[in-house]
């Protein structure tokens, strides 16, 4: 009889217990929180990035984003797919970008849609462009006495191959590509800044722009760091007093890629179009 009058205890202790963590939590998740999404380095893959957003925008404590963003750009759909999620955030919380030593080409593309932009005084921006870059190792193949034999059903089906240069008429399809994927960007920045789109074409020639000089251009909102950033999402979501700021651990360490669940992406070695990489000297 002691014995289960014992058990019953416990079992109430414990039930007690997690009734009371349950309601601590509670009144956690209901506390004020901007949330810091970190977008660091080329922009190859847009999945983890995308998620993030989403959670964020559904969790009811978290009144806004920062987006710090510190990215020499990337690949144009994984640009495109993050824009685009910004875009939607938008449309239910304050998003304020903080652009810390590089926010350039794909990193700028990203960062356009947003509530307002701020960077550092020296932070490298712009870099409005896209380029396909394309190895040609046809002279190498001759010297070494190498050749391959292409079978084919599609007179472009080999196109930007790396074993041959390119002809006329394959450098004007790919020129063309490279030209409408511009405009799509030319047209993006246009809406998210709210410029003519003649204007933004004036700047959209590959240049770069240090913060200073971007906030001039109308590419920007204001100087500052991310601590001006939080403040200033702290300001236009109208939250009170100091708020929680909540970061996700970062990943990609050595037991993450062990286990198959880093985040971390590599690019693949065959060429393609991207919103092209700007290193800082």
């Amino acid at each position: 009889m002691k014995k289960t009058c014992l058990i019953l205890g416990v079992v109430v202790l414990v039930v007690l217990a997690a009734g009371a963590i349950v309601a601590l939590l509670s009144r956690i998740e209901l506390g004020e929180k901007i949330a810091v999404l970190p977008i660091e380095g080329p922009i190859v893959d847009s999945h983890e990035i995308v998620e993030d957003l989403k959670e964020y925008v559904k969790n009811p404590s978290v009144k806004a984003i920062v987006v710090r963003v510190d990215s020499p750009g990337g690949a144009v759909a994984p640009s495109q797919e993050i824009h685009e999620e910004i875009k939607k955030a938008v449309l239910k919380k304050k998003v304020v970008i903080s652009m810390g030593s590089l926010a350039a080409s794909g990193g700028y593309y990203i960062s356009a849609p947003a509530t307002r932009i701020i960077a550092n005084p020296g932070s490298i921006t712009g870099s409005i462009g896209v380029i396909m870059e394309l190895p040609n190792f046809e002279g190498l193949m001759k010297k070494i006495g190498v050749k391959t034999e292409v079978v084919k059903a599609g007179e472009h089906k080999d196109l930007a191959s790396v074993f041959r240069g390119l002809g006329p008429e394959e450098r004007e399809i790919i020129q063309g590509v490279l030209d409408d994927v511009h405009e799509q960007f030319i047209e993006a920045v246009s809406q998210g800044r709210k410029i003519p789109v003649e204007k933004v074409r004036e700047m959209a020639d590959g240049r770069i722009f240090s913060g200073r000089q971007a906030l001039e251009a109308g590419l920007v909102d204001e100087l500052g760091d991310l601590e001006d950033a939080i403040e200033a999402a702290r300001g236009l979501s109208g939250v009170k007093g100091e708020p929680s700021i909540i970061r996700k651990k970062k990943r990609g360490g050595l037991l993450d890629l062990l286990t198959g669940k880093s985040s971390l992406n590599f690019p693949q070695a065959s060429p393609g179009i991207s919103f092209k990489y700007i290193y800082s000297p």
